[in-house]
C-alpha cells in the first residue's frame, strides 16, 4: 500500500498523475505558443541580423518562416498585398516578393505571407 492508501497502478492515483501531466503539457503548450508569437511580433520590428538569429532559432522547434518568391500565387496559402505589372506572359500569376514572411508551426500555418504578385500590364 502507498502513502495516500491507494496501490501503484490504481486507476485513482493513475487518474490524478495523468491529470497533472495533462495540465502541464497544456501550460507547457500555451506557454509556448505565447513565445512563438512573441517572437513573430519581434521580427516584424527587428533588424536584418536580429531577424536571422530568431528565425534560425525559431526553426531549432519546428516553426519555419515562409517565402514565396517565385511560386505560382494561392489565395489560400499567401495573402496579397500589392502587384506588380509585367509584359512577361510566364511570370503572370506568380509571387515576385514575400512583403512579410509567413510562419508555419510544424505545418500548421502561423501566419500567411504576405505577397506581391505579378499581372499583367
Amino acid at each position: 500500500m502507498s502513502v495516500n492508501g491507494t496501490e501503484p497502478g490504481d486507476l485513482a492515483s493513475d487518474h490524478g498523475v495523468e491529470t497533472i501531466a495533462d495540465e502541464l503539457l497544456d501550460q507547457a503548450l500555451a506557454e509556448r505558443r505565447a513565445l512563438v508569437q512573441l517572437c513573430l511580433y519581434a521580427l516584424d520590428r527587428a533588424s536584418a541580423g536580429v531577424v536571422a538569429r530568431i528565425e534560425e532559432v525559431l526553426s531549432t522547434v519546428g516553426v519555419v518562416a515562409v517565402r514565396a518568391d517565385g511560386q505560382r500565387f494561392d489565395p489560400s496559402e499567401h495573402e496579397a498585398g500589392g502587384t506588380v505589372p509585367t509584359d512577361d506572359l510566364s511570370l503572370l500569376g506568380l509571387v515576385a516578393e514575400t512583403e512579410v514572411p509567413g510562419f508555419r508551426d510544424r505545418g500548421r500555418v502561423l501566419r500567411a505571407p504576405i505577397v506581391t504578385v505579378y499581372t499583367p500590364r
